[in-house]
């Protein structure tokens, strides 16, 4: 029988990795993994036991209420929009979610206000915003070049927006040379 657990805070390809070596230690042959959960084949309950074991050794945790993974979910979305550049968001972004889901936006809205203390709108900017410092720490595009990849309307919006969530402007974070980015699994 399959088994399908979710996985707070699996927010990069490195997280995927981890989980698929340690899990694979355990001699467990992971079905599929991604980011926020995996499926393994379960033939007994102390698999569930070891894989969760390994889970939280690892700093992730088995969500087990829908609730929280459908959070984990629309942050696993959020992220995946991120990682292609140019953003392509063809609508708004709750348009995206509620076809992503196939679910209402104002009840997922709701539910990750209750769960998570922020709105989607206000999570999604600070993702973007670590998306900016990672970008300026490349040094592959000027600012203008980077508000576009990430959609914004112009590049004053986007300072405006970056200096409203860092306190500090685009200048003077590029100019720091100091990685002042936050891990993905700590937004919030």
């Amino acid at each position: 029988m399959e088994r399908k657990l979710f996985i707070k805070n699996m927010v990069c390809d490195r997280c995927i990795k981890v989980l698929e070596n340690e899990i694979n230690q355990l001699g467990i042959e992971l079905l599929d993994i991604e980011l926020g959960s995996i499926i393994y084949p379960e033939t007994d309950s102390a698999q569930f036991k070891n894989i969760s074991k390994v889970i939280e050794e690892n700093g992730f945790e088995v969500l087990l209420a829908p609730d929280q993974q459908l959070v984990e979910e629309i942050k696993k979305e959020l992220i995946e929009l991120l990682k292609k550049l140019p953003l392509q968001l063809e609508s708004n972004l709750s348009r995206f979610l509620e076809q992503k889901l196939n679910k209402e936006y104002s009840k997922i809205s709701k539910l990750f206000s209750n769960e998570e203390h922020i709105t989607i709108e206000k999570y999604f900017i600070k993702l973007k915003i670590e998306k900016v410092k990672e970008l300026i720490q490349l040094q592959e595009n000027n600012f203008t070049e980077i508000s576009e990849l990430i959609n914004y309307s112009n590049s004053n919006h986007l300072s405006r927006q970056f200096k409203s969530e860092t306190g500090m402007s685009l200048t003077d974070y590029k100019k720091s040379q100091k990685n002042h980015r936050n891990p993905l699994d700590q937004i919030m």
